[in-house]
């Protein structure tokens, strides 16, 4: 079983959550590979995704979009997790992502989760840190990595229990969890 664990990141912070679920999955025996959005050229050869953005005004960043669209039928075929990150406070897990209905569709994802996220001013573009001064008036790291250790988890378990062949023909239905292994 390989699973391939990839999300769009402007400032790495999603892409550290990504490298954290390869990892927690690689502690429960799965072959997982994270790599950069950008990077996949395809998903032959993988047996099982998890997909994930950071998000800007409520949604994934284009390249994530994009990346759905293109390998949509295979994904369709597959195994398929999706993660969302970028909000902060103690409401983050209950953030609604635009595009995450649309996204579980287009991939028949079995499930969302929204982790929250890490502001770093000396990493934004001037108009990022208006924004973000709005939203947070200092630094803050509000990723909760126990909680991104239990999605790995899921997935794992879920991997598992069901043989690789009916998982690629029978795929469960796309549910949100928003708020499940929350903050």
């Amino acid at each position: 079983m390989r699973v391939l664990v990839t999300a769009a990141t402007r400032h790495e912070a999603t892409g550290e959550i990504a490298e954290a679920i390869a990892a927690g999955l690689a502690k429960r025996g799965v072959e997982a590979e994270a790599r950069p959005i950008t990077e996949v050229g395809d998903v032959d050869g993988y047996d099982a995704v998890v997909l994930g953005s950071a998000i800007y005004v409520g949604r994934w960043l284009t390249e994530a979009g994009r990346f759905a669209e293109r390998h949509a039928a295979t994904l369709a075929s597959l195994p398929v997790w999706l993660f969302s990150s970028g909000p902060i406070g103690a409401h983050a897990p209950e953030w609604e992502c635009a595009d995450a209905a649309t996204l579980a569709q287009t991939t028949g994802a079995r499930a969302h989760r929204v982790f929250a996220g890490r502001i770093e001013r000396a990493r934004l573009g001037f108009a990022e840190r208006l924004v973000a001064r709005a939203a947070a008036p200092r630094d803050r790291d509000d990723r909760d990595w126990l909680a991104i250790d239990e999605y790995a988890a899921e997935i794992a378990a879920e991997l598992a229990a069901q043989p690789l062949d009916r998982a690629v023909h029978d795929p469960a239905p796309a549910r949100s969890d928003r708020g499940a292994g929350a903050l």
